[in-house]
């Protein structure tokens, strides 16, 4: 979300969470299902990430250029999601006897996002189409999480790689890369990584 409206010229107001505020429990209470982030645009209320992301991407053109794109980058964002689970599982979970196990596995995962780029314009463009989607931010968030934990993770995926830097780029999103709001940011909440 944050690499969304960054890289859209958008600004927002973020109210951090500390845990402690959390465990307090009447903050989790007042959400709708109980967990965090919430959005809010005006009167309107959004929980749940992957709502919110397609909030944004309806709001700002980034929900490809029609009803066949939109298919194909909610396939893409589910593909991401699911490796997001593994992801967590690994980190929240099982990541002192199952980190070298999912590394080694990393690769087959990625696959999928390295096929569907092969399959666009020889790699060249986006994930889908010819101009940015909530999906590619999202890939790409989540692609750079990876990065973080297993450095050579893209080594068979030298599309995927190319990608990733090539929308890291992005003069907008570059910018907000490199500030200390991103840097600062604990990319998990246990500080596994």
């Amino acid at each position: 979300m944050r690499m969304l409206l960054a890289d859209q010229g958008q600004e927002w107001q973020e109210d951090v969470v500390t845990i402690d505020l959390w465990q307090k429990g009447e903050l989790k209470k007042s959400c709708l299902f109980g967990q965090l982030p919430k959005f809010q645009d005006g009167d309107l209320a959004l929980y749940q990430s992957n709502a919110i992301l397609r909030h944004l991407a309806r709001t700002y053109g980034l929900y490809g250029k029609d009803q066949r794109e939109a298919g194909l980058l909610d396939m893409v964002n589910d593909g991401v999601e699911d490796l997001r689970l593994k992801y967590a599982q690994l980190i929240y979970q099982n990541y002192e006897n199952g980190k070298v196990a999912y590394v080694e596995a990393l690769p087959g995962h990625l696959r999928p996002f390295e096929t569907l780029l092969s399959q666009n314009r020889a790699g060249q463009a986006f994930i889908v189409g010819d101009k940015i989607s909530f999906a590619d931010y999202n890939l790409v968030e989540l692609v750079r999480n990876h990065l973080v934990l297993a450095p050579g993770c893209l080594a068979s995926c030298p599309l995927l790689a190319a990608y990733v830097e090539r929308v890291s780029a992005r003069p907008r999103l570059h910018t907000y890369l490199q500030s200390a709001a991103h840097r600062d940011r604990p990319i998990n909440g246990n500080g596994k990584q």
